[in-house]
C-alpha cells in the first residue's frame, strides 16, 4: 500500500449517473476482435497480449475488482482479494458471482490455485515475492499481469493527469477482454463528470486567491494523514478551482501534525469517512471532533464556522469511483460559497 489503508463508504445512488455497467453482466461479447487478432497493450512498462479476451482473471485489489465490474466483466473473473470496504450496491449481484481467493493481500500460492490467465492491480507493490509474486516470476508462468497506470508515473507522458490515466486503464482493458465499446463510453461519461466538476473553475477565484483545503484522510495514534502533492486530491483541487494546502508535499498520504495543518490555514476542509474500517478515529464524526477538541486546530476559521465537507474515504485514491467524490467536492463548494 502507498499509504494506509482505504477504506470508505458505500456509494450514493449518483454513482449509477457515472456510467454503471454490473448490472449489465458479462454477456456477449459484441465488440470483441471476431477475427481473433491479438490485442495488446502497454501496462507499466510491460506489455501485454491476448488473441481472445481473458476468461479467468484475477484482481489483487478492490480498485480492479470495480472496474471490472463496472465494465460488466464479473463472468470473465476467476478470484478477487482484498476487500477493504463494502462493496458498493450497484456491484453487489456481479461481486457474488466472483470467489474471493483472499480476503486479505493474496499469496502466490492463493493465486495460483485459481489458476488465473490474467492478473490485475491497482497498485505495483501488490506484485513482489511475498505476496503474489513478481511481474517477472508470473510472466514465467504464462500468466500476463496489469498494473493501473496510475501507478506507474515514469511511464506515462508527462503532465498526463490521474483521470486521464484512470481513463486510458478502461479503455485497455475493455481492449483486452474485448468490451471496447462498453470502456469507451464509461471514459466518456467519466470524462463528462470530470468537466462538469470544472465548471466550478471557471466561477471560482483565480490564481493566489484560490480557497486552500486541507483533506483529512485518517487519524492514526492521535496523528493526522493528509493529502499530500502527489496523490488525487491535488488533482480534484485544481479541477474545481482550489489548491491542496499540502501540495509541496511530495507523498500521497504523509503524517503531519496538527500544528502544521493549523499553520496551512486551510480556507475549508474535506474529511474522508473511513467509517467502514472501524479502527478509533476513522469515522467522519471522530475527525470532527478531532478538529474541533484539539487547541489549535479548533481555533481555525474553517473549523469554528463549519467549512468542513464529507467525502467517502476510498474515493479519494483513483478509481472508478472517485468523480464522485470530485462531484461531491464541486457541489460542496458552491454550498460554501466559493463558486460565484
Amino acid at each position: 500500500m502507498r499509504h494506509p489503508t482505504r477504506l470508505g463508504i458505500a456509494l450514493t445512488l449518483s454513482l449509477a449517473a457515472a456510467g454503471c455497467a454490473a448490472g449489465s453482466g458479462g454477456g456477449p461479447r459484441a465488440d470483441a476482435d471476431p477475427a481473433g487478432r491479438a490485442v495488446s497493450v502497454s501496462s507499466c512498462g510491460r506489455p501485454v497480449s491476448f488473441t481472445a479476451p481473458p476468461r479467468r482473471a484475477v484482481t489483487l485489489d478492490q480498485t480492479s475488482t470495480e472496474t471490472l465490474l463496472e465494465l460488466g466483466l464479473q463472468d470473465s473473473m476467476a478470484g478477487t482479494a482484498n476487500l477493504k470496504t463494502k462493496i458498493p450496491a450497484p456491484y453487489e449481484a456481479a461481486y457474488a458471482k466472483v470467489p474471493v481467493i483472499a480476503p486479505k493481500i493474496a499469496t502466490g500460492e492463493q493465486l495460483r490455485s485459481a489458476t488465473p490467465d490474467f492478473v490485475l492491480a491497482g497498485s505495483a507493490d501488490l506484485y513482489t515475492g511475498d505476496r503474489a509474486g513478481t511481474r517477472e516470476e508470473l510472466d514465467a508462468l504464462g500468466v500476463p499481469t496489469f498494473v493501473s497506470a496510475v501507478d506507474c508515473p515514469r511511464q506515462n507522458p508527462a503532465g498526463t493527469t490521474p483521470f486521464e490515466l484512470l481513463f486510458s486503464d478502461y479503455e485497455n482493458l475493455g481492449g483486452l477482454f474485448g468490451v471496447r465499446e462498453r470502456a469507451v463510453k464509461l471514459a466518456a461519461d467519466q470524462r463528462a463528470a470530470v468537466a462538469k466538476a470544472g465548471e466550478n473553475a471557471s466561477k471560482a477565484a483565480r490564481g493566489a486567491d484560490r480557497p486552500t483545503v486541507v483533506y483529512l484522510y485518517s487519524v492514526f495514534n492521535g496523528m493526522p494523514y493528509v493529502a499530500g502533492g502527489t496523490g488525487l486530491p491535488s488533482e480534484m483541487s485544481r479541477i474545481v478551482g482550489a489548491r491542496n494546502a499540502f501540495d509541496d508535499v511530495a507523498e500521497d498520504w504523509p503524517e503531519v501534525t496538527w500544528e502544521e495543518v493549523a499553520r496551512r490555514e486551510p480556507d475549508f476542509i474535506v474529511i474522508g469517512d473511513l467509517s467502514e474500517r472501524g479502527r478509533p478515529g476513522d469515522s467522519a464524526a471522530e475527525k470532527r471532533a478531532a478538529l474541533t477538541g484539539h487547541p489549535v486546530t479548533s481555533k481555525l476559521a474553517a473549523v469554528r464556522d463549519g467549512r468542513i465537507l464529507e467525502v467517502p474515504g476510498i474515493e479519494l485514491d483513483p478509481s472508478v469511483r472517485s468523480v464522485h467524490a470530485l462531484g461531491l467536492l464541486a457541489n460542496g463548494m458552491k454550498d460554501l460559497g466559493y463558486v460565484r
